[in-house]
């Protein structure tokens, strides 16, 4: 496999994980690509690392888990609060 093939075969799976965020908002885009650069966050850590209205984030965090691109779980520190990961 030559060098040109490699990095083909790496675009392609870049390109596939991405494709059941591509038809979502921008604002769930946004989310994905921030919880892809941080292993771990709560709605309100993700709220104020993309300047998004709290409103906005939660909407966005719900389309990602329709199409199943997030993990959401409970926090064992504070039971009130769910930790977003990105699933893809």
């Amino acid at each position: 496999m030559s060098t040109t093939e490699a990095v083909t075969a790496d675009d392609e799976e870049v390109a596939d994980r991405w494709e059941s965020v591509r038809d979502l908002p921008p604002s769930a885009k946004l989310v994905a690509k921030v919880l892809d650069y941080n292993d771990t966050l709560t709605q309100s850590e993700i709220a104020e690392e993309t300047l998004l209205p709290p409103r906005t984030v939660r909407y966005a965090l719900s389309r990602l888990e329709e199409e199943d691109v997030v993990d959401a779980r409970f926090s064992f520190a504070d039971a009130r609060k769910r930790l977003y990961s990105l699933a893809v």
